[in-house]
C-alpha cells in the first residue's frame, strides 16, 4: 500500500491517541536501517522506543522466532512453559533477583511491582500503601500508572486518579525524605528518565534514596523498562550505581 492509503485508513478507523503521526510508514528493516513505503532508507535511532534493541532481521533472531512459531505460539501459564523457565533462570542468574514474574506490558509490570509491594506489607500486618515517584517520570498508561507518572499532561484528563501515589521533584533528596513516611510501601523511579528529557539520576542521589528506603523500611522499585537489557552499557541501569533494589521491572527490549 502507498502511504496516502495507509494514512486514510488510519484517520478513519484508528483512535488518534498519540496525536498526529510522523508522515512515514516503514515496511521493512535490516540491521539499524529502516525502509519506508517509497523505499527510502533511514538510520534508526529510535528502536521502537527502546524495543528493538537487536535491530531488524538479524538471521539468528529471525531463525529462532520462525522455529518457535513453527512449534508453538501460546499455551497458558496454567501449564509449564519451557522457554519461560529458561528465561526466568537467565534473568535471575544475571541480576540481584531470586524470582521472575512475566506479564504482557511495561505498564502491567509496574502495576505488578506496586501490587507486590503492597501485598508484602499487607502480609506483614503493616499499613503501608503509598508509592512515591518522581516528577517528569513515566511508568505507563494504565490509570494507576498515570497516577504514578509524575506528569500533569498525562494525569489531567483522568481525574480523580487512584489514591496512594505521591509525585516529588526529581533528584531532590530533601523532597524525597519529606515524602517517605511510615505509610510508604515503596519508592519507584527510573535510573534515567526517558520521557522527562533523558535525565539521568546521579549515583549520589540514587544511593541516598536506597539508603532512605532501608532507613524507613520501604521497598525500592527500579523501573528498568527503558534502561534495562544493555541500553545503558550494563545489563541493568541500577548496576552503574552500587545499589540493590528490591524489585525491578522490565519490558520493551525484553520482548523485542
Amino acid at each position: 500500500m502507498q502511504l496516502a492509503e495507509i494514512q486514510a485508513l488510519d484517520r478513519e478507523y484508528y483512535m488518534t491517541t498519540f496525536g498526529e503521526r510522523i508522515p512515514v510508514c516503514f515496511v521493512r528493516g535490516e540491521g539499524c536501517k529502516l525502509y519506508d513505503t517509497a523505499g527510502k532508507a533511514y538510520t534508526d535511532l529510535f528502536a521502537g522506543i527502546a524495543v528493538n534493541a537487536l535491530g531488524y532481521a538479524h538471521p539468528a533472531l529471525t531463525a529462532a522466532l520462525r522455529a518457535q512459531v513453527d512449534r508453538l505460539t501460546h499455551t497458558s501459564s496454567v501449564f509449564y512453559v519451557e522457554s519461560q523457565a529458561l528465561l526466568a533462570r537467565m534473568l535471575v542468574e544475571n541480576s540481584f533477583a531470586d524470582r521472575v514474574f512475566f506479564c504482557s506490558t511495561g505498564a502491567e509490570a509496574n502495576e505488578g511491582a506496586v501490587k507486590l509491594a503492597r501485598k508484602y506489607f499487607h502480609e506483614r500486618g503493616e499499613k503501608r500503601y503509598r508509592i512515591v515517584t518522581l516528577q517528569n517520570s513515566f511508568h505507563g498508561r494504565t490509570l494507576a500508572m498515570v497516577a504514578a507518572t509524575g506528569q500533569e499532561k498525562y494525569q489531567k484528563p483522568y481525574h480523580p486518579l487512584p489514591a496512594g501515589f505521591v509525585n516529588v521533584p526529581a533528584y531532590d533528596i530533601a523532597a524525597m525524605r519529606e515524602a517517605v513516611d511510615s505509610e510508604t510501601a515503596a519508592v519507584m523511579l527510573e535510573t534515567v528518565q526517558g520521557e522527562g528529557g533523558i535525565r539521568p539520576g546521579s549515583t549520589r542521589y540514587l544511593q541516598a534514596v536506597a539508603d532512605l528506603c532501608r532507613e524507613k523500611g520501604a521497598l525500592l522499585i527500579i523501573d528498568e523498562i527503558q534502561t534495562g537489557l544493555g541500553r545503558t552499557g550494563k545489563l541493568f541501569g541500577y548496576q552503574h550505581h552500587g545499589i540493590t533494589p528490591d524489585i525491578i521491572t522490565l519490558a520493551k527490549a525484553l520482548g523485542g
